[in-house]
C-alpha cells in the first residue's frame, strides 16, 4: 500500500503546526509549504480538509494562519491520514465487511484483513508529540 501526496503533505503540514504548538502563534500556509516543500495551492486543499475535520484552527488577518485545534499528543496519525486520504484499507474488502460475495472462500482476505489491522494499530498508535520526540 502507498500512500498518496494528499497522506504525506497532510502529516506533513500538521507536523509543522505540532512544532509550533503552545506558541498561540497561527502559521500561514506559505510557512508550512517552504518548511515542508509542499505546493501552496495544494496545502491549500488540504488545509480546508483538516479544518472541516476539527483538527485545525484558521486564523484570519495579516497575522493569520492555522493553529493546531487540540494537543499534538491528543492527535493521531491515523487521524490525519483518514481525514485527506479517506479509509485505509489496502483492499475494498478488508475494511468493509460483506463488501466482497467471495470473502469466505477467499484465500487471500485474511492477509488484506491483517494488513488493514497492522497499519491501523500504528497509525493510531502514533500521536503528533511521538513524532515530535522521535525528530
Amino acid at each position: 500500500m502507498k500512500l498518496s501526496t494528499r497522506g504525506q503533505y497532510g502529516l506533513k503540514a500538521m507536523f509543522v503546526l505540532a512544532e509550533e504548538y503552545g506558541t498561540q502563534e497561527p502559521v500561514s500556509l506559505s510557512e508550512i509549504a517552504k518548511r515542508q516543500h509542499i505546493p501552496e495551492n495544494y496545502l491549500e486543499q488540504l488545509a480546508r480538509e483538516l479544518r472541516k475535520a476539527g483538527l485545525i484552527n484558521s486564523i484570519r488577518g495579516p497575522k493569520g494562519g492555522y493553529l493546531l485545534s487540540r494537543a499534538p499528543e491528543s492527535i493521531s496519525v491515523g487521524e490525519i491520514l483518514r481525514t485527506v486520504e479517506g479509509d485505509l484499507a489496502p483492499t475494498d474488502c478488508a475494511g468493509h465487511k460483506g463488501a466482497c460475495q467471495n470473502e469466505q472462500d477467499c484465500a487471500t482476505h485474511q492477509v488484506w484483513v491483517k494488513l488493514y489491522e497492522g497499519i491501523n494499530d500504528v497509525v493510531d498508535g502514533m500521536s503528533l508529540s511521538d513524532m515530535l520526540n522521535n525528530k
